[in-house]
């Protein structure tokens, strides 16, 4: 069964309601998407990563994949594109806090910190479902920095620039190798598969109670 962003929005909400906390569902998203990266490069210490972080919970999802990967041995970038003062939510700053104790993975900001990069694989953790209008800067430079390189990308929940109710995309997209989309299948994602590269949908531990009166 396929759903649309809004009602993964209120999956969510219902979820939190119940005492199951958006910073699990953050965690257990970042860790399910960690394990299908493992599986495709077991010799994961061994590569360069860069990842690209929104201020949003896309980009927070990316934050924990991040800290899992250099767990793994890998030598990981962060590049959170903004300001770390304006973080949207405090799932994102939680895990962004973290990774500022963090000697094994170096933290840059804004694209330009990103140029010149020879690395392995990229995650895409941009803007996630919550696209509306034209990519603005610094994300479309991110955008095209990440579509010129020759690394393997890995686009969280949803390729950045793609609409998951749709699979219209933006101004500006990335075009991922993998996408690793939560919970459920997003209804335009399919189509795109010229996007989104292969799919996998990883379960990130909401209680099914928390469909009902949703699907």
């Amino acid at each position: 069964m396929e759903i649309t962003v809004k009602q993964m929005y209120q999956i969510e909400e219902n979820g939190h309601q119940m005492g199951f906390p958006r910073q699990l569902m953050m965690e257990n998203a970042g860790a399910s998407m960690v394990k299908r990266i493992v599986e495709k490069f077991p010799d994961i210490s061994s590569k360069k990563i860069l990842v690209f972080a929104g201020l949003g919970n896309n980009g927070g999802d990316a934050l924990v994949v991040a800290r899992h990967l250099a767990g793994y041995g890998s030598k990981v970038t962060v590049i959170l594109l903004g300001n770390p003062s304006d973080i949207k939510t405090i799932e994102c700053r939680t895990n962004w806090q973290v990774l500022e104790k963090m000697n094994s993975i170096q933290l840059g900001f804004g694209p330009n910190d990103a140029a010149n990069f020879d690395v392995d694989i990229i995650i895409d953790g941009i803007l996630g479902t919550g696209i509306s209008g034209d990519i603005r800067e610094p994300h479309a430079s991110a955008i095209d920095l990440i579509n010129k390189t020759k690394a393997f990308k890995v686009a969280v929940d949803v390729p950045s620039g793609v609409d998951p109710d749709t699979g219209n995309t933006a101004n500006k997209y990335v075009t991922a190798d993998m996408t690793v989309t939560f919970h459920k299948m997003k209804r335009g994602m399919p189509k795109r598969k010229d996007l989104c590269g292969t799919i996998f949908v990883e379960k990130i531990g909401i209680p099914p109670e928390a469909e009902i009166g949703v699907l």
